[in-house]
């Protein structure tokens, strides 16, 4: 599943594609997706246009006139394709190579835009979504008026933290996945910023250091940039509008490299493999206290 810093590249790569264009026509060619498309409901996007693109969490947010929003959720292997008016074809998302033939039976929407360019939302098992919404009930959507601040803002700080794990027996490793607290983290990244913290997943919240804290954020913070620098990571290929290949997934540090040594010159250690709530963590366990 995408995380933050995948979302966040394909919210830059669309928006210098998609921004001023008009939608002509919507084209379901099935609407099955985590909710039922609504088909009378989607065209009202018809002759609107696209005005900004956000990302909030892992959830990209299309501002469209008069106060609708397109909500998407990628899923496990939702990704949009843009085609331009040399009806050139871009990724913007997490496969290895375009394949029109093997793509095509897996184009659920594709919204045909003004200049005879086209965006198309495709998905393979399905498990992503679509929602038309108005701009004013955003703050009161199920999938947003829960999530907690963006990593990368400053309201991300050492006072949020302390004060939200206090009085909490939780594992570290299940707060930093919990949406809740703070938006946008998934299981790849989680892992990556407790190892560069020297902090091991099992340990639990009430036990850990101001230091330590003060570790995980930065290292929150560090590793999301350095990864939206290196255009996302993908277990199997991730490429922006440009073309330009994502190649943070060749830098992990523990994330899937069981039984290897640790990145750490110092440490003689080797890379274990655990489960935590049902999600493979990967650490050091010499490194990781």
């Amino acid at each position: 599943m995408p995380e933050l810093p995948e979302v966040e590249v394909v919210k830059r790569s669309l928006t210098n594609k998609t921004q001023n264009l008009i939608v002509k026509a919507v084209k379901i060619n099935d609407g099955r997706l985590r909710y039922k498309i609504n088909r009378n409901k989607i065209k009202k996007i018809i002759g609107l246009k696209f005005k900004k693109i956000f990302r909030r969490s892992k959830y990209l947010l299309f501002f469209l006139d008069k106060n609708f929003v397109l909500l998407v959720h990628l899923g496990m292997t939702g990704k949009f394709f843009f085609v331009n008016q040399k009806k050139t074809k871009y990724r913007t998302s997490f496969y290895y190579d375009i394949n029109n033939d093997k793509d095509k039976k897996h184009d659920r929407i594709i919204f045909k835009l003004s200049n005879n360019q086209k965006l198309i939302y495709n998905d393979v098992r399905k498990f992503g979504f679509i929602k038309l919404l108005n701009k004013h009930d955003l703050d009161k959507n199920i999938h947003l008026k829960n999530l907690g601040p963006e990593p990368l803002e400053n309201k991300f700080n050492f006072h949020y933290f302390k004060k939200y794990i206090g009085g909490k027996k939780r594992k570290i490793k299940d707060i930093l996945m919990d949406q809740k607290f703070v938006s946008g983290l998934g299981n790849i990244y989680v892992n990556e910023i407790l190892f560069f913290s020297n902090v091991n997943p099992t340990r639990k919240v009430e036990n850990l250091s101001e230091t330590e804290i003060k570790k995980i954020i930065k290292f929150t913070k560090k590793t999301l940039l350095n990864a939206i620098a290196l255009g996302g990571s993908s277990i199997k290929d991730f490429s922006s509008v440009s073309g330009k290949k994502g190649s943070f997934q060749q830098h992990f540090t523990v994330y899937g490299r069981k039984g290897e040594n640790c990145e750490n010159r110092k440490c003689k250690g080797k890379i274990i493999k655990i489960l935590l709530a049902k999600r493979a963590s990967f650490f050091c366990a010499k490194c990781q206290k």
